[in-house]
């Protein structure tokens, strides 16, 4: 359906950062890039059962809340990367409070209010990982809501600015790249060493790697990662820190995440207390538990975090390679635990074990609101949600990391 539409008030912002409003037939409207409060008029309009999608015609009131996004790629080619940067700082944390809170209301079963969100310190060039897709000669990123259109990205401004000459030197030499080159991901690790990793669809020879090299900065490590197989150092570093494990692309509102969680999880612990760290990564929330004396068995799926964990220490943890569902029943009874999972959450038997577990409080560290709410509902009754705290650790995108304490009942 085509046309200009009749205007539409939007109220709210939902989970996946789409405007909310309701059509004159009562069928709640998503609508991309608007903000609440305004008034627009819409087109575009497709119709389901239960609900519709439009865009933006004409603003016809503004919200007070919006602003002029600062980055070109955003209105010119509707970049999909930023779902909020149309929207003050103050208003993009309320609309990440009642993300959460409707999640957990509504699909965790609980009265709750909206909980509070920490802003970020930083709202551009924070993210430590950028991953742009390769596409008809084009580096960049998808299109809002068409998946299948490539934009070439000039300069992305959430990236941070020690990947910003590299992502230049990219597009320069992208010549260089493999034929069947999908992906370029640019990664700074926690030492400030630059990565590439470049992403193919089939497993044939890269000539052009040590020509790529050369033009890069110094020091830069260049990967090869093809398909269904291991990503391998080509060219850089001799040891090169393994660029496929898993880090918070927002370093510092990490770091702080992680404080708060082990501070949640440790009020009132005694020393020596046995501690469950699962999906542990690269065992950064281990060395805050160790040098908080407690004693901890991790378990992390990917083998290469679990050796670097190993390898930066401390020492002194039980850490366990494998599924964590799994690995579970090899662990001894916990007094404490802290889980901080995928985006998909915890599968059903973790959490069940969980629940089985005996420990008197959980700390669940999610970025999505929507499994962490499954999650708790998976519990039972076994545990009551202590407290629930929000860190924009995302700005100008809809996510948002959640710590939720879960007290034993």
């Amino acid at each position: 359906m085509s046309g200009r539409l009749p205007a539409v008030s939007i109220r709210s912002i939902g989970a996946g950062g789409d405007g909310i409003g309701t059509l004159d037939d009562g069928r709640t409207v998503f609508v991309p890039r608007s903000a609440p409060g305004d008034v627009v008029t819409l087109t575009g309009l497709r119709l389901h059962k239960r609900f519709a999608r439009a865009r933006i015609a004409e603003i016809v009131t503004p919200s007070p809340d919006r602003v002029e996004a600062p980055c070109p790629h955003f209105v010119r080619d509707r970049c999909g990367g930023c779902q909020l940067m149309h929207l003050s700082v103050g208003a993009q944390v309320e609309v990440k409070r009642r993300i959460v809170g409707d999640a957990l209301r509504r699909i965790g079963r609980l009265e709750v209010e909206d909980p509070p969100v920490e802003p970020s310190p930083s709202q551009l060039g924070y993210r430590s990982k950028v991953t742009f897709t390769v596409s008809r000669g084009a580096i960049g990123f998808h299109r809002l809501h068409e998946a299948g259109e490539i934009f070439e990205v000039e300069r992305c401004l959430l990236m941070a600015p020690e990947l910003v000459e590299t992502h230049r030197r990219i597009r320069k030499h992208r010549h260089l790249l493999p034929k069947d080159v999908e992906r370029v991901v640019l990664r700074l690790d926690a030492t400030g060493d630059r990565h590439v990793i470049v992403r193919t669809t089939g497993g044939e020879g890269w000539s052009g790697v040590g020509a790529l090299h050369r033009a890069l900065e110094p020091g830069t490590v260049v990967w090869w990662h093809p398909a269904g197989g291991a990503a391998r150092a080509m060219a850089g570093h001799p040891s090169p820190w393994p660029a496929t494990v898993f880090e918070q692309v927002h370093p510092a509102v990490g770091r702080r995440v992680r404080e708060v969680a082990v501070a949640r999880l440790l009020a009132g612990a005694v020393p020596n207390e046995l501690v469950w760290d699962l999906y542990a990564g690269i065992g950064e929330t281990t060395a805050m538990l160790l040098e908080a004396a407690c004693r901890v068995e991790s378990v992390e799926l990917d083998v290469r975090a679990v050796r670097l964990a190993d390898e930066r220490g401390p020492a002194g943890a039980t850490r366990l390679a494998g599924d964590i569902a799994d690995r579970l029943p090899q662990l001894s009874p916990p007094a404490l635990i802290i889980t901080n999972p995928p985006r998909v959450g915890m599968a059903e038997a973790v959490a069940a074990a969980l629940a089985r577990s005996g420990a008197r409080r959980i700390v669940y560290l999610s970025c999505d609101a929507a499994t962490l709410a499954r999650d708790i509902l998976r519990l039972g009754d076994h545990y009551r949600v202590a407290s629930v705290e929000g860190f924009d650790q995302f700005p100008q995108t809809a996510h948002v990391e959640c710590v939720a304490l879960l007290e034993r009942q």
